[in-house]
């Protein structure tokens, strides 16, 4: 590799990793090296990359254009130099992938773990969280998110048809009656997903016959990790809202009842989103090819 593709290489690993340090560690430089070869790449480029502080680093407008841009070109020489092996080249490098909580560890984690063992010269990173990850910035090659996509510089592959429903525990369901309008959902407990400090959540309904409708819902219990909502709600808590395959099993096993089913919400297919078709590495195609073969068999 280039000097100068080294150093993209390492503008790459710092914003992903959010330290410059870090970075050069995974590179085998020392700090002084890694700032020396930022300096020397700003330097060429006569534009500052990075906002760098003594806590964080933060792009800057030019940095989050070049990041763009050498994350393409970076991807570019990685498929260069797989294709000049066979079909069957082991793959190499690092894959980072991003998931919602429960979702990631249900099934996503399997396949991570399946598909690592299947490419051992591959080292994979799942970051589970329920916070929207920005593809871009963080450096991940693909997440697997519920729902529409918001964002039209993306590319979403659908994995699965899925629906959003509102289900509790039966012993909860026997102590505090089970609703039959999302309004009889203020006299009960609901378990919020919520980020920050709030206490409340907008639940979206779709009744038999009309236009959808949102209803707020408010609870002693909330937390911004949705497999923490899951557990609250398998205690007996209260009601919560969840993904269906987040669900599945429970619902399956009688350990959950789905309530207000007529009232079901719009439809929220699982996608895994990527940032573009034409630069993605190899790896991550197939890693995208066996999240599709996992959830179509489990669909099936």
């Amino acid at each position: 590799m280039t000097t100068q593709l080294q150093d993209m290489d390492l503008f790459v690993r710092a914003v992903a990793a959010g330290s410059l340090s870090a970075a050069g560690r995974e590179l085998g430089l020392s700090p002084a090296v890694a700032s020396k070869r930022l300096a020397r790449l700003e330097g060429r480029l006569g534009a500052r990359l990075l906002q760098r502080s003594s806590r964080r680093l933060s792009l800057t407008d030019s940095g989050a254009l070049y990041l763009e841009r050498c994350q393409a070109i970076l991807a570019d020489v990685a498929e260069a130099e797989e294709l000049l092996g066979s079909d069957d080249a082991q793959l190499r490098g690092t894959l980072r992938v991003s998931a919602t909580s429960g979702l990631g560890r249900r099934w996503v984690g399997p396949v991570v773990a399946a598909f690592a063992a299947r490419h051992p010269e591959v080292v994979v990173q799942l970051s589970l969280t329920d916070r929207v990850v920005d593809l871009v910035e963080s450096g991940v090659d693909c997440a697997v998110r519920v729902g529409p996509l918001a964002d039209d510089r993306l590319i979403a592959r659908k994995l699965a048809d899925n629906r959003r429903v509102v289900c509790a525990t039966p012993s909860y369901l026997r102590a505090h009656g089970t609703p039959a309008t999302p309004a009889e959902l203020a006299r009960h407990a609901c378990l919020v997903l919520a980020t920050g400090n709030a206490l409340h959540a907008d639940w979206r309904f779709r009744p038999p016959h009309g236009a959808a409708t949102h209803v707020r819902v408010r609870g002693r219990l909330a937390s911004d990790n949705g497999q923490q909502v899951h557990d609250w709600m398998l205690a007996g808590h209260g009601l919560a809202r969840r993904s269906f395959w987040d669900v599945a099993d429970d619902l399956a096993a009688g350990r959950l009842v789905e309530v207000l089913r007529d009232w079901s919400d719009e439809d929220a297919p699982i996608s895994v989103i990527y940032a573009s078709r034409r630069h993605l590495p190899r790896r991550t195609r197939l890693f995208v090819d066996a999240l599709a073969a996992h959830f179509a068999q489990a669909a099936a």
